[in-house]
């Protein structure tokens, strides 16, 4: 009971957060813009050039494999970066974590590479 009036306060704050911005949106949005739609300004913007055919392109799927590989060793970096900080303070249990970490790894890359994913045909 101590803290329904904290409660009751925090519902009300989440409500007006979000209704008032929406409210405003929709409101307020339609006075304040201006709304006068013309041909040129429906169409699609390339560079101040008539677009040309059709804006969806079909990708090889050799593009995604590569960019769902970038991602898992982007975020390897991102982790090995507080453990190069903290390497000092973790000692030998925190080496042999990233250590086991780094080896999974090895062993994700080995298998895409065994899989024949990184070649380009």
């Amino acid at each position: 009971m101590l803290y329904a009036n904290n409660l009751i306060l925090v519902l009300i704050f989440l409500a007006l957060g979000i209704i008032l911005p929406v409210a405003s949106i929709y409101v307020l949005g339609p006075i304040l813009r201006p709304h006068n739609p013309t041909q040129a300004k429906r169409s699609t913007y390339e560079s101040g050039l008539e677009p040309i055919g059709d804006a969806r392109v079909r990708y090889n799927v050799r593009y995604y494999l590569y960019a769902l590989l970038f991602v898992i060793f982007d975020v390897e970096i991102a982790f090995l970066y507080p453990w190069a900080v903290e390497y000092h303070t973790l000692g030998l249990f925190g080496f042999t974590e990233m250590l086991i970490f780094i080896v999974l790894l090895v062993i994700g890359l080995a298998y895409a590479w065994r899989k024949k994913v990184l070649e380009w045909k």
